[in-house]
This record gives structure tokens, sequence and C-alpha cells, in this order.
């Protein structure tokens, strides 16, 4: 009626290698019998004693560092409350110059872009256009000061007659 399900196991199969050297074999090549690839060995050689020199250099510094701090701690902390505020200080005037230069640098590449914008893309026609509107705005206000000029020049005769008409009615009267 009711049937049991029993759970699988899993059993890893055991291989079982006659030689210590079956073991490996896998690992290199089936041609190259001899072992790892000489430019694999040069650069074991190579870097081995490369990574040692670091690693000592590495721990000389670290070294350093502390001693470096265990004696400057005191001189730090009895100098503290002129060190404190002079690093402040520092601190902004640095801040002030790289943000004036970053704006500098900002205001320069956007003129330059602007510039090369306009040379680029439409350059021709907006200069067209400009002289065109240039010349037609000299030529109307030239137009409006020769009608001024003759205005005041026939206003400028006017006023010489009028003046001429009662100099001599003044002197004939």
């Amino acid at each position: 009626m009711a049937e049991i399900h029993q759970p699988h196991h899993y059993q890893p199969q055991q291989q079982r290698h006659q030689r210590p050297g079956d073991a490996m074999k896998g690992t290199f090549s089936e041609d190259n019998q001899e072992g790892p690839a000489t430019s694999k060995v040069l650069a074991v050689v190579t870097l081995l004693p490369i990574g040692g020199f670091l690693l000592i250099l590495t721990g000389i510094t670290f070294v350093g560092t502390l001693i470096g701090l265990a004696v400057s701690t005191p001189l730090l902390v009895i100098f503290s409350p002129v060190l404190i505020p002079a690093a402040i200080v520092i601190g902004l005037a640095v801040a002030g110059f790289l943000t004036s230069g970053a704006f500098g640098i900002t205001g320069l590449s956007s003129l330059s872009w602007i510039a090369n914008y306009l040379h680029q893309t439409r350059a021709p026609e907006h200069m067209d256009y400009a002289k065109r509107r240039v010349q037609d705005t000299a030529g109307y206000y030239g137009q409006r000061a020769k009608e001024m000029g003759q205005n005041v020049k026939e206003k400028a005769q006017e006023t010489g007659r009028e003046v001429t008409s009662r100099a001599q009615e003044g002197s004939g009267a």
C-alpha cells in the first residue's frame, strides 16, 4: 500500500593509485613528463626572492612606524593645543586652493567648450547672420544720423534767419 522511499546516499568512489606519481598525472600535460615548464620555474625562482625581500621591507617599515608613533605620541599630546588649530588652518587653506583650482579649470573648460561649439557647428551661419545684422543696424543708424544732421541744419538755418530778421528789425526801428 504505502511505498517507503529510502534516502539515496552519496558514496564517492575511491580512486586507488598504484604509484605515488599517478595522483598528479592529470595536473601536467601528458606530453610533458618532466614536470612544469621552464618559464614557470624561472618565474618562481625569480619572484620568490623578490617577494621575500618585499615582505622583509614591509616588516621593517611597520616596526619603524610603530617606534616613531611611540616616540611622537607624547609630543603630539603635549603640543596638541597648537597643532590641532594649525592643522585645521592648513587643511582649510589647502581645500581653498584646490577648490579655486577646480573652479578655474571648470570655467576654462566650459569657455573652451563653448568656443569650440560655436566655431565648429554653426560658425559660418552665425557669422554671416551677425555680419548682415551689424550692416543693417549700421545702415539704419547711419540714415538716422543723416536725417538728424539735416534736421539740425534746417533748424540752424531757420534760427539763423530768425536771428537775422530780428537783428534787422531791431536796427531798422
